[in-house]
């Protein structure tokens, strides 16, 4: 077994023992989305959640583990969490033949002539510099339950900050879609912010981090992100900033009917 993965075993093993295993992953804690994802499918230290096990079953696919293309076609062949639908069960036990995977092989040998079909729920990956704003979409809602955001609330974000332009410049430096400046890049990580997938786990981090830092007041976070969580500190509230008011004006006028109200994030900061 690699060393990473017996490592990220190791420990998803000792957060289940403590009763510590959240729904969110950490951006360098990839390697465990295979293990986390059987944990939720099965049941084992977690309450069963079969769609939250297809999430990381279909994040672990787009990271490169192949594992999970079986899991995927098996739970499309059950109708675990998801509709029973044996074309799509092909399309990922034909994924895992391909990777060498025998047990796939030979369900798909059962299955005939069943016509193998891509599977539109776990989006390719974003390639290049895509703009293609379906997609980008469903890869946010795919991410955001890592980060524990409201998928709205980043699409949102994402709309006042590049609309949904994966090379979106501007003049003071923020890079893609979710206008990441060099510094806020360098602090999450992200080490090529016109690289769609890196700019949204840089700005999802960023944003959680800022929920944290607010006490889950959308408003100040909002603010913090436009204008900075120093300058939110400094005017004790939303800074003074036609800019920065008409951000989160705009942004959370557009919120008070979601999710984000319903869970007990606060709206209101200034």
């Amino acid at each position: 077994m690699h060393i990473f993965r017996l490592l990220g075993l190791i420990s998803l093993t000792l957060l289940t023992e403590v009763g510590m295993l959240s729904h969110a992953v950490a951006a360098d804690d990839r390697e465990s989305y295979l293990q986390l994802a059987a944990s939720y499918e099965n049941g084992r230290g977690v309450k069963k959640d079969y769609r939250e096990a297809f999430r990381l079953y279909c994040l672990a696919a787009r990271n490169g583990e192949e594992e999970a293309y079986y899991s995927l076609g098996w739970m499309y062949f059950n109708g675990r969490g998801v509709p029973r639908d044996m074309t799509l069960a092909a399309g990922w036990f034909s994924k895992g033949a391909d990777a060498g995977d025998r047990t796939a092989a030979n369900i798909l040998k059962k299955l005939g002539n069943v016509e193998p079909r891509e599977d539109l729920s776990c989006p390719p990956l974003l390639a290049g510099k895509s703009s293609d704003r379906e997609l980008i979409e469903r890869w946010v809602h795919l991410l955001a339950p890592e980060y524990q955001l409201d998928p709205e609330l980043v699409l949102a974000v994402i709309t006042a900050e590049s609309n949904f332009n994966p090379k979106a410049r501007s003049p003071k430096g923020a890079l893609g879609l979710m206008q990441l400046i060099p510094e806020t890049a360098k602090r999450f990580g992200v080490k090529d912010p016109l690289d769609p997938l890196q700019n949204l786990r840089g700005g999802m981090a960023y944003l959680r981090w800022l929920l944290d830092y607010f006490d889950s007041n959308v408003a100040l976070a909002l603010a913090g992100y436009n204008a900075g969580e120093k300058a939110v500190d400094r005017h004790k509230g939303i800074p003074p900033y036609r800019e920065t008011r008409n951000y989160v004006r705009r942004i959370t006028r557009n919120l008070k009917k979601t999710s984000a109200v319903s869970t007990g994030v606060r709206l209101r900061g200034s």
